[in-house]
């Protein structure tokens, strides 16, 4: 029994022996107005009051049983919810102990040898297009042993959504070659003159349609 369970059960049977003993009674000073209560007479002419009337032997053993049989089941439910924590909790303990650990893969051999590859790589002098591809290389390496499967895949998903990096690479220049000897061009032909055309005559003269005069 724990120790509120002792003193539940002490307050228990001191207020049943209180209840057997006598009645209540309430006393009030008629000069003062002040209230008491006592379980025998009131004095100095004080209002007496029956609170609660004095108890037969039956009605004592009566409340007698109802407080052990409260008791009772106050201590197995407490019983009760005591013995559910400790499976509960035992629950969890092998639960936790039968989860496999989380590696540390930051820790490991693989991330510090990756992590060695990668700074001689990085070393290496050279900004050619297989030395881009080794850095590459040894990075994606390093990646997988510091972080493991699925932190590398995070990582690959946030590399596939950057951008694609433009080309800056400048357009090669095309040199025309001009020919060994020059080229002359062909002379073309003068465009034949317009034929002239005559709008109208008179007694004396005639006139075409660029309004030249020309006599008759």
């Amino acid at each position: 029994m724990t120790r509120a369970q002792h003193l539940l059960a002490c307050l228990c049977v001191a207020w049943i022996g209180t209840a057997a003993q006598a009645q209540v009674v309430r006393c009030t000073d008629p000069a003062t107005g002040k209230v008491t209560y006592t379980d025998g007479k009131c004095a100095g002419g004080a209002t007496a009051r029956e609170v609660e009337a004095r108890k037969t032997p039956e009605e004592i053993q009566r409340e007698r049983e109802q407080a052990a049989e409260a008791l009772a089941l106050k201590q197995k439910r407490q019983e009760a919810e005591n013995k559910a924590a400790e499976t509960e909790a035992l629950r969890n303990a092998q639960r936790d102990s039968a989860r496999p650990a989380t590696p540390d893969y930051a820790r490991s051999p693989e991330c510090a040898r990756s992590r060695r590859n990668l700074d001689v790589v990085l070393s290496s002098s050279g900004g050619s297009y297989e030395q881009s591809q080794r850095v590459e290389a040894a990075q994606r390496q390093m990646d997988l042993d510091c972080l493991g499967p699925a932190g590398y895949a995070e990582v690959e998903k946030a590399r596939a959504s950057r951008p694609t990096t433009v080309n800056t690479t400048p357009a090669p220049v095309v040199v025309v070659v001009p020919p060994r000897h020059p080229v002359r061009p062909t002379p073309q032909p003068a465009p034949a003159p317009e034929p002239k055309k005559f709008t109208h005559c008179n007694v004396f003269r005639c006139y075409d349609s660029q309004g030249n005069v020309y006599p008759r």
